[in-house]
């Protein structure tokens, strides 16, 4: 099967991957992903492992070392091994006025026939008190325990 992402390294890429993967100061994810870059580069001087090979040999799974392969191409062998930061921001869905309101909510005495708020009382009030268009009954658990 041939491969979409064929990784060739050069002598200088391998000489810092090679410092990478014998010194002890990275963490031991780093140093994984470094040895398989190493055994899956099908330059002159690499290996060329099959990435069957090489899952055995560093102990991760075959989709794995396609993964970290791809991302060797694509980014640079030296970049793929630091961590992703996170693409995507999320605001909180429970601001601070929403908040305040929701405690507020929380220590007043629940809705007749129940004798204690559950989070998704909690919820379904903040939702038709208009404080917040939509929320879950688990950010509701966050923000009571991060806030009690």
């Amino acid at each position: 099967m041939n491969k979409k992402y064929v990784l060739m390294l050069t002598a200088e890429e391998r000489e810092e991957l090679g410092l990478i993967a014998n010194r002890g100061a990275d963490k031991a994810v780093k140093r994984r992903r470094t040895r398989a870059l190493l055994l899956t580069d099908q330059g002159e001087e690499g290996p060329a492992w099959r990435d069957e090979d090489v899952a055995e040999a560093v102990g991760v799974t075959s989709r794995s070392i396609e993964n970290w392969r791809k991302r060797a191409c694509e980014e640079g062998p030296i970049e793929s091994l630091s961590h992703r930061a996170q693409k995507q921001k999320y605001e909180p869905l429970i601001d601070g006025r929403a908040e305040a309101e929701l405690v507020k909510l929380a220590c007043s005495t629940p809705p007749e026939g129940c004798s204690r708020w559950s989070l998704r009382l909690l919820a379904d009030r903040l939702v038709a008190l208009e404080i917040v268009e939509s929320v879950c009954h688990e950010t509701v658990r966050q923000c009571l325990k991060k806030t009690m």
